[in-house]
């Protein structure tokens, strides 16, 4: 037979071999890779979680938790002026009463404050309605709020102060102390004596 005409069997077991030694490189390299990702993933992963755990916690803060302020937003009086928390009187608590002019527990609450204004000489009771100007001072005329000067009412028509005190029940009821940082914060009917205690 001629040799010329011979398969050439070596050429074709050492060109298998080769293949092998790179596939096999290969293979050690990805692995590699693959163990260093979980490695990584290990150690990073408490941290990330922490941070998952923390963001919401801290969206789900509300504003008025977050900065312990009265709302800075601005509101209009009666007569039209624009009104905002640094307009209050310097060093007296304040106590924001949050109302609706719709609200059977707000109208209740505020009777019985007006019975026992007295009780509340020493602080300001700034009384807001996320309500339009014509419908507090319809408030404001019936239960004769000019005649109480420790007590400021104004309209926040554009309802963002219902989203500072992220309310969900009126009346909302936010006492503030001498320095106007957040004491206590109430939703819905409270009894005056709970309120007092942080005036």
């Amino acid at each position: 037979m001629n040799k010329q005409n011979l398969p050439d069997f070596t050429q074709k077991r050492y060109s298998f071999g080769t293949k092998s030694r790179e596939d096999h490189c290969h293979f050690t390299i990805f692995k590699n890779m693959i163990m260093r990702s979980w490695l990584l993933l290990f150690l990073f992963l408490p941290a990330v979680l922490k941070a998952q755990s923390v963001a919401p916690a801290a969206a789900q803060t509300p504003p008025f938790k977050q900065y312990k302020i009265i709302s800075p937003l601005p509101m209009t009086l009666y007569d039209g002026h624009t009104f905002n928390k640094n307009d209050l009187p310097k060093n007296k608590p304040v106590l924001v009463f949050l109302f609706s002019v719709e609200c059977d527990h707000c109208a209740h609450m505020t009777q019985e404050i007006l019975k026992n204004i007295g009780k509340f000489g020493k602080s300001t009771i700034l009384m807001v309605t996320p309500f339009k100007l014509e419908r507090m001072k319809a408030w404001y005329d019936q239960y004769n709020i000019r005649n109480y000067p420790n007590i400021i009412m104004a309209a926040e028509p554009t309802r963002q102060i219902a989203y500072y005190y992220d309310l969900k029940n009126f009346p909302g009821i936010y006492i503030y102390d001498k320095k106007h940082r957040l004491a206590a914060d109430y939703e819905g009917t409270v009894k005056l004596d709970t309120l007092l205690k942080h005036l």
